[in-house]
Protein backbone atom coordinates (compact mmCIF):
# COMPACT_ATOMS: atom_id res chain seq x y z
CA UNK A 1 0.00 0.00 0.00
CA UNK A 2 1.30 3.43 -0.96
CA UNK A 3 1.97 6.19 1.52
CA UNK A 4 -0.30 8.54 -0.20
CA UNK A 5 -3.28 5.66 0.34
CA UNK A 6 -2.16 5.19 3.96
CA UNK A 7 -2.58 8.89 4.80
CA UNK A 8 -5.98 8.76 3.06
CA UNK A 9 -6.37 6.04 5.43
CA UNK A 10 -5.39 7.65 8.34
CA UNK A 11 -6.87 10.95 7.74
CA UNK A 12 -10.67 9.20 7.25
CA UNK A 13 -9.91 7.24 10.47
CA UNK A 14 -9.07 10.83 12.03
CA UNK A 15 -12.30 12.69 10.59
CA UNK A 16 -14.66 9.62 11.73
CA UNK A 17 -13.28 10.00 15.22
CA UNK A 18 -13.99 13.64 15.45
CA UNK A 19 -17.37 13.29 13.93
CA UNK A 20 -18.22 10.77 16.86
CA UNK A 21 -16.68 13.22 19.30
CA UNK A 22 -18.93 15.88 17.70
CA UNK A 23 -21.86 13.88 17.93
CA UNK A 24 -21.33 12.71 21.56
CA UNK A 25 -20.78 16.26 22.65
CA UNK A 26 -23.72 17.07 21.11
CA UNK A 27 -26.37 14.73 22.17
CA UNK A 28 -24.73 11.92 24.47
CA UNK A 29 -23.43 14.45 26.95
CA UNK A 30 -26.69 15.04 28.92
CA UNK A 31 -27.01 11.37 29.17
CA UNK A 32 -24.42 10.73 31.29
CA UNK A 33 -25.59 13.44 33.72
CA UNK A 34 -28.39 11.46 35.23
CA UNK A 35 -31.88 12.24 35.46
CA UNK A 36 -31.46 15.69 37.08
CA UNK A 37 -30.39 16.66 33.39
CA UNK A 38 -33.51 15.16 31.79
CA UNK A 39 -35.62 17.57 33.94
CA UNK A 40 -33.54 20.67 33.16
CA UNK A 41 -35.04 23.88 32.97
CA UNK A 42 -35.49 24.87 29.15
CA UNK A 43 -35.69 28.75 30.35
CA UNK A 44 -38.13 31.22 29.05
CA UNK A 45 -38.24 34.58 27.97
CA UNK A 46 -41.60 36.26 28.33
CA UNK A 47 -42.87 40.06 27.21
CA UNK A 48 -45.56 40.25 30.01
CA UNK A 49 -46.86 43.87 29.33
CA UNK A 50 -45.85 46.81 27.31
CA UNK A 51 -46.83 50.75 26.96
CA UNK A 52 -45.38 53.91 25.36
CA UNK A 53 -45.63 57.62 26.47
CA UNK A 54 -45.43 60.82 24.35
CA UNK A 55 -43.22 63.15 26.13
CA UNK A 56 -41.35 66.29 24.62
CA UNK A 57 -41.76 65.32 20.44
CA UNK A 58 -40.57 61.60 21.47
CA UNK A 59 -42.49 58.16 21.90
CA UNK A 60 -40.90 56.79 25.04
CA UNK A 61 -41.19 52.97 25.20
CA UNK A 62 -41.97 50.77 29.09
CA UNK A 63 -41.73 47.28 29.32
CA UNK A 64 -42.12 44.11 31.72
CA UNK A 65 -40.03 40.98 30.43
CA UNK A 66 -39.64 38.16 32.34
CA UNK A 67 -35.87 36.66 31.71
CA UNK A 68 -35.47 33.15 33.13
CA UNK A 69 -31.97 31.49 31.44
CA UNK A 70 -32.03 27.89 30.81
CA UNK A 71 -29.86 25.55 32.53
CA UNK A 72 -27.62 25.31 30.38
CA UNK A 73 -27.34 29.17 29.79
CA UNK A 74 -26.66 29.53 34.10
CA UNK A 75 -24.27 27.07 33.45
CA UNK A 76 -22.38 28.83 30.77
CA UNK A 77 -22.61 31.73 32.59
CA UNK A 78 -21.61 30.40 35.81
CA UNK A 79 -18.27 29.38 33.80
CA UNK A 80 -17.16 32.68 32.32
CA UNK A 81 -19.34 32.93 29.06
CA UNK A 82 -20.68 36.38 28.49
CA UNK A 83 -24.43 35.96 27.56
CA UNK A 84 -25.84 38.32 25.22
CA UNK A 85 -29.33 39.64 24.96
CA UNK A 86 -31.30 41.74 22.50
CA UNK A 87 -34.22 43.67 22.60
CA UNK A 88 -36.15 44.45 19.10
CA UNK A 89 -38.71 47.33 18.74
CA UNK A 90 -40.31 48.14 15.51
CA UNK A 91 -42.50 50.49 14.43
CA UNK A 92 -44.74 49.36 11.96
CA UNK A 93 -47.65 51.34 9.57
CA UNK A 94 -50.59 49.97 9.45
CA UNK A 95 -51.58 49.46 5.40
CA UNK A 96 -54.93 48.01 4.47
CA UNK A 97 -54.13 45.55 1.20
CA UNK A 98 -50.56 44.53 2.01
CA UNK A 99 -48.25 43.52 4.55
CA UNK A 100 -47.28 46.46 7.45
CA UNK A 101 -44.34 48.22 6.35
CA UNK A 102 -41.82 48.32 8.86
CA UNK A 103 -41.28 52.11 9.88
CA UNK A 104 -38.57 52.50 12.22
CA UNK A 105 -36.56 49.73 14.24
CA UNK A 106 -34.25 49.70 17.27
CA UNK A 107 -32.06 47.04 18.83
CA UNK A 108 -31.06 47.22 22.29
CA UNK A 109 -28.05 45.22 23.08
CA UNK A 110 -27.36 43.73 26.71
CA UNK A 111 -24.49 41.78 28.16
CA UNK A 112 -24.68 39.45 31.16
CA UNK A 113 -21.94 38.00 32.85
CA UNK A 114 -20.66 36.67 36.08
CA UNK A 115 -17.22 37.98 38.02
CA UNK A 116 -15.41 35.24 39.17
CA UNK A 117 -13.34 37.19 41.56
CA UNK A 118 -16.22 39.05 42.78
CA UNK A 119 -18.85 36.60 42.49
CA UNK A 120 -21.22 39.58 41.39
CA UNK A 121 -23.35 39.64 38.06
CA UNK A 122 -22.95 42.42 35.76
CA UNK A 123 -24.89 43.78 33.25
CA UNK A 124 -23.82 46.24 30.42
CA UNK A 125 -25.82 48.07 28.01
CA UNK A 126 -23.96 48.44 25.16
CA UNK A 127 -25.65 51.18 23.36
CA UNK A 128 -25.82 53.54 26.54
CA UNK A 129 -22.15 52.21 27.98
CA UNK A 130 -23.69 52.10 31.53
CA UNK A 131 -22.79 49.12 33.61
CA UNK A 132 -24.29 47.51 36.39
CA UNK A 133 -23.46 45.25 39.26
CA UNK A 134 -25.17 43.02 41.36
CA UNK A 135 -25.10 40.67 43.71
CA UNK A 136 -27.58 37.52 42.29
CA UNK A 137 -28.22 36.28 39.33
CA UNK A 138 -32.44 37.18 39.84
CA UNK A 139 -31.58 40.98 40.55
CA UNK A 140 -29.58 41.08 37.49
CA UNK A 141 -32.56 39.29 35.29
CA UNK A 142 -34.91 41.74 37.26
CA UNK A 143 -32.95 44.44 36.36
CA UNK A 144 -33.00 43.63 32.81
CA UNK A 145 -37.10 43.05 32.76
CA UNK A 146 -38.02 46.60 34.24
CA UNK A 147 -38.06 48.58 30.77
CA UNK A 148 -38.61 52.30 31.34
CA UNK A 149 -38.36 55.53 29.90
CA UNK A 150 -36.51 53.64 26.58
CA UNK A 151 -36.50 56.30 23.94
CA UNK A 152 -37.50 54.75 20.52
CA UNK A 153 -38.89 57.49 17.85
CA UNK A 154 -39.04 61.10 16.94
CA UNK A 155 -42.85 62.06 17.00
CA UNK A 156 -42.05 64.24 14.04
CA UNK A 157 -40.94 61.37 11.96
CA UNK A 158 -44.79 59.60 11.97
CA UNK A 159 -47.21 60.72 9.19
CA UNK A 160 -50.37 62.46 11.40
CA UNK A 161 -52.02 60.64 8.72
CA UNK A 162 -51.51 56.49 9.51
CA UNK A 163 -51.64 54.41 11.85
CA UNK A 164 -49.38 52.83 13.13
CA UNK A 165 -48.26 49.82 15.88
CA UNK A 166 -45.21 48.96 17.97
CA UNK A 167 -44.09 45.52 18.45
CA UNK A 168 -40.93 44.24 20.58
CA UNK A 169 -39.65 40.79 21.73
CA UNK A 170 -36.42 40.17 23.29
CA UNK A 171 -33.78 36.84 22.63
CA UNK A 172 -30.34 35.41 23.73
CA UNK A 173 -28.29 36.57 20.63
CA UNK A 174 -25.71 33.52 20.11
CA UNK A 175 -24.24 35.00 17.54
CA UNK A 176 -21.65 36.45 19.85
CA UNK A 177 -20.90 33.00 21.39
CA UNK A 178 -17.37 31.05 20.87
CA UNK A 179 -17.34 29.15 17.78
CA UNK A 180 -17.43 25.82 19.93
CA UNK A 181 -20.83 27.51 21.94
CA UNK A 182 -22.29 28.71 19.08
CA UNK A 183 -22.05 24.96 17.01
CA UNK A 184 -23.61 23.57 20.29
CA UNK A 185 -26.48 26.12 20.87
CA UNK A 186 -27.23 25.29 17.28
CA UNK A 187 -27.59 21.52 17.30
CA UNK A 188 -29.30 21.31 20.71
CA UNK A 189 -31.60 24.39 20.76
CA UNK A 190 -31.30 24.74 24.19
CA UNK A 191 -29.67 27.77 23.51
CA UNK A 192 -32.74 29.63 21.36
CA UNK A 193 -34.32 31.81 23.70
CA UNK A 194 -36.64 34.05 22.31
CA UNK A 195 -40.24 35.64 23.25
CA UNK A 196 -42.78 36.07 20.77
CA UNK A 197 -43.78 39.40 19.38
CA UNK A 198 -45.73 41.48 21.54
CA UNK A 199 -47.81 44.26 19.73
CA UNK A 200 -49.75 46.77 20.55
CA UNK A 201 -51.24 49.88 19.03
CA UNK A 202 -49.41 53.41 19.03
CA UNK A 203 -51.66 55.98 20.53
CA UNK A 204 -50.50 59.39 20.24
CA UNK A 205 -52.43 62.08 22.59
Amino acid sequence: MSIASNLCEWLAKRWLTLFFMMVFLVFGLGGFSGLAHSQADPGRFEVRSASTDFRAGVCFLNALVEYRLSSDARNALDSGVTLAIQLDVEVLERRRFWLDLEDASLEQLYQLERDALSERYIVRNLNSGEQLSFATLFSALNYLGRINDLPVIDVALLDNDEQYDMRIRVGLNTEDFPGPLRFLSFMRRKWSLKSDWYRWELERS
